[in-house]
């Protein structure tokens, strides 16, 4: 079994959820009413809380914005809901609300936090929409649609309330099992719960290549397995190189070329460096996606942690400057902010559930509900691994766009250390270019465009002297006394036009005209001319003896050779095709 633990962090502090624990929260009786109240008679005393409010199929979520509370009093009734509480300067607070529709009192929760206090609200009639919260057509000066979260969920957000109800049922197969690993510890004791053999497919600069191993499944781990869209940890196991984790079920497999047995202990450690690189590119790809769609409505339908540079994929098909500009200006200053990443997990009928953006789930997903929240910026469905504060993304730098799949486009990022190594081998670059080409750094594009220029003349006069030179040979041939039969002509300099240009120019059908340019002894391109008859038959056994392929018609075949040190075995074969033919002349 392994699970993925709340502490996904850099530091040793361990970031936990941002409410307290129900027992912090003191719910009034049944019978609490205005009468006995405390403060009730006192109207000058009291002032309202400032309340935020939004609805979803199931629920209304209301806010009540109050930080550092004190004496907080929270009864739902089917028709109203009474707050009341004292501030960090001890005013006293207090809402009533008469709702705008009848509700389930008893499946209705609060939730409070240094910040707020959450409620949530069941309604009594699910999936129909509330206009307002209260009952009469009213809007208090201290009640606001909270626009952050509010948003159209007829159709998509049913789907995921089908979702949310249908992962609730695997709740009761889920097992108890002791607390997971802290992913801010870099080793951890386990036990080994089964080795069997396994292969593992690689590929590298030789191509793919298949390794023989194992498959080892822990009691528990602390290196992350494969999935949504972040790659697998390294790491090893008793000092013995994990060299894939991959998830199967609720189970991972860590592939090793060592066995292990069943029922030992074992110290598994992480590869630190590489976790650490994960977490900033993910946790950027978290703050890029919740901006994208803040300040331009741009959803992110997939994204890509690669091993350079990483992607989003935005559902536009394409995007401004400015666009990408904002972007970047505006997740830097949250960077700056110091802003927390908190990692909670939910039960699945846990109504905050419905607040939370994400994909959906595996289809073999069991367990609790994953919340990955950047405080004030973003709440995501996740598994992956997170810095505990956005000030450990250092920076993230936006490198541009590029064109997607269909109707889509790619940003790509760089976050955290990855800007600093690619500003190292930037500036690298940068310093051999101003050694090259003996100028500043601000002069290098246009020292590159002059020399491309330069290039293009030189190519163009090196072309036309080519050009005269096959003319030159072809009149040399052909005035030869060696001329007829079979004729050869080898040049290390040259190409397809400059053996074209000689056949042209020699025009003869009455001999085998046999060129080649390249490496004497390696690659090359060849041309076989002459009759089109004995063309087409000599011409696949040439390209046969110098091991390449090629092609031809009207009396020419021309191709690719590998083997260029065999052009005398060529030759023989058609010196030899020229003896048979004038035999039976």
């Amino acid at each position: 079994m392994f699970s993925v633990p709340l502490n996904c962090f850099p530091d040793h502090i361990r970031g936990g959820s941002c409410w307290g624990r129900p027992q912090d929260l003191k719910i009034a009786a049944p019978a609490w009413n205005s009468k006995c109240h405390p403060g009730a008679g006192a109207a000058m005393a009291r002032q309202h809380a400032r309340t935020l409010w939004y609805d979803r199929p199931k629920y209304v979520f209301m806010e009540f914005c109050v930080e550092d509370s004190t004496d907080v009093h929270v009864l739902i009734e089917d028709h109203r809901i009474v707050f009341s509480c004292k501030n960090d300067d001890g005013v006293e607070l207090y809402n009533e609300i008469e709702f705008y529709a009848k509700v389930n009192s008893k499946d209705s929760q609060d939730k409070r936090s240094s910040r707020s206090i959450t409620c949530f609200v069941r309604k009594w009639k699910e999936k129909v929409a509330w206009p307002r919260l209260t009952k009469e057509d009213i809007k208090p000066v201290w009640l606001s649609v909270d626009f952050d979260n509010w948003r159209d969920w007829e159709g998509d957000e049913e789907v995921e309330l089908a979702q949310v109800e249908h992962y609730a049922e695997l709740l009761q197969k889920v097992s108890t099992k002791r607390p997971p690993p802290a992913m801010d510890d870099l080793d951890y004791t386990t036990t080994v719960v089964s080795c069997r053999p396994a292969e593992l497919q690689t590929e590298g600069s030789n191509g793919r290549k298949v390794l023989s191993g194992f498959h080892v499944v822990l009691e528990d781990t602390l290196l992350f397995p494969e999935g949504g869209g972040q790659p697998d940890d390294r790491g090893t196991i008793n000092d013995i190189s994990v060299l894939r984790v991959t998830r199967r079920g609720e189970q991972a497999d860590h592939f090793t070329q060592t066995p292990l047995d069943p029922g030992s202990q074992v110290l598994v450690r992480v590869d630190w460096e590489r976790r650490f690189d994960h977490m900033q590119q993910h946790s950027g790809q978290h703050l890029i996606t919740a901006v994208a769609d803040h300040l331009f409505k741009l959803k992110t339908t997939s994204w890509e942690l690669g091993r350079f540079r990483s992607a989003i994929e935005l559902d536009t098909p394409s995007m401004t400057t400015e666009q990408v500009a904002a972007i970047e200006q505006s997740v830097n200053e949250k960077i700056r902010d110091r802003l927390p990443v908190n990692v909670r997990e939910l039960s699945l009928d846990d109504p905050e559930v419905e607040q939370v953006r994400g994909r959906g789930l595996p289809d073999d997903h069991a367990g609790p509900v994953r919340v990955v929240s950047i405080k004030g910026v973003d709440s995501n469905m996740c598994c992956g691994t997170h810095v505990s504060n956005l000030s450990d993304l250092q920076v993230i730098k936006i490198l541009g766009t590029e064109k997607g799949k269909k109707n889509k486009t790619n940003l790509i990022f760089l976050a955290g250390n990855r800007v600093l190594k690619w500003m190292e081998r930037s500036h690298g670059t940068e310093k051999a270019l101003t050694a090259l080409l003996k100028c500043g750094a601000e002069d290098h594009v246009e020292a590159v465009k002059k020399l491309q220029n330069s290039t293009k003349i030189l190519q163009k006069n090196n072309l036309n002297l080519l050009r005269d030179l096959a003319v030159h040979i072809a009149h040399s041939l052909r005035n030869s006394p060696d001329w007829g039969g079979v004729v050869m002509l080898h040049r290390k300099e040259g190409d397809s036009e400059f053996m074209n240009i000689i056949a042209n120019e020699i025009g003869s059908e009455e001999t085998l005209l046999f060129l080649t340019v390249g490496d004497e002894k390696g690659a090359g391109l060849f041309l076989l001319a002459g009759p089109p008859a004995s063309v087409e038959t000599l011409g696949p056994r040439v390209a046969e003896v110098l091991e390449g392929k090629g092609a031809g018609k009207k009396g020419r075949f021309q191709g690719k050779a590998t083997k260029m040190s065999r052009r005398t075995e060529v030759q023989a074969l058609l010196q030899d095709y020229i003896t048979t033919q004038s035999t039976k002349e």
